[in-house]
């Protein structure tokens, strides 16, 4: 396995802001090292285990979005804990029960040692499979966002593509997004820094002015 810039215990989850821990790992596709992907982003996202229902039908619905987040640059990545051969033989039934062709390889974390890394074991849920994680890396590998799931419930596909379009546009364009944004929709600029500041933002060109401290425009 590769080292990290950041230092995790095990089962400790990085955070926000922490540089991806590296790796190395046989997947359905070969082997591949995070790495591989500097330069774009990616979607790492762990399920609890192959052949089980809710697990399929995400792997189905994570296929329907990978055409989407190809043309936002991003890739993605899955892993659980079971070997490369459960996974390929879990992958042809997929590709034949559902008509769909899995494009994105699948890592066989045998000995979790990438789940230890992304705090992917939920000792109280499970002590042997990988929750529903989603790690949200940048292309300078950064973790930008994180988001965990109850073995029970599967997640939902179009938050994950928002949540990339999202964090691409507040680094295209130095803004944030409101509850809701989807791309087209107005974004909030940052609140005034200074007294003068605020009087001028009520009178600011192009800017959709609610208070001075809240204020939208478009992109």
């Amino acid at each position: 396995m590769e080292g990290s810039s950041t230092e995790t215990k095990e089962n400790t989850m990085p955070r926000i802001g922490d540089d991806a821990p590296g790796f190395t790992a046989a997947t359905s596709r070969g082997n591949v090292s995070l790495s591989d992907y500097r330069g774009r982003w990616v979607v790492l996202f762990s399920h609890p285990s192959d052949f089980t229902p809710v697990c399929t039908t995400e792997f189905v619905a994570f296929q329907e979005i990978y055409p989407e987040l190809q043309k936002l640059d991003t890739d993605l990545l899955g892993l659980s804990v079971d070997s490369v051969s459960s996974h390929i033989a879990w992958i042809r039934s997929i590709e034949e029960n559902f008509d769909t062709t899995i494009e994105f390889p699948v890592i066989a974390d045998l000995d979790k040692e990438v789940a230890m890394k992304y705090g992917m074991i939920m000792p109280g849920e499970s002590q042997v499979e990988t929750s529903r994680a989603v790690f949200v890396i940048d292309s300078r590998q950064t973790i930008r966002s994180i988001i965990y799931y109850p073995l029970t419930t599967g997640r939902n596909m179009k938050e994950i593509v928002r949540l990339v379009q999202a964090l691409q546009a507040t680094d295209k364009h130095g803004v944030s997004t409101p509850a809701d944004w989807e791309p087209g929709d107005k974004v909030v600029v940052s609140p005034p820094e200074t007294q003068e500041e605020a009087a001028e933002r009520a009178n600011e060109e192009g800017i959709e002015y609610i208070d001075w401290y809240i204020s939208k425009k478009s992109l």
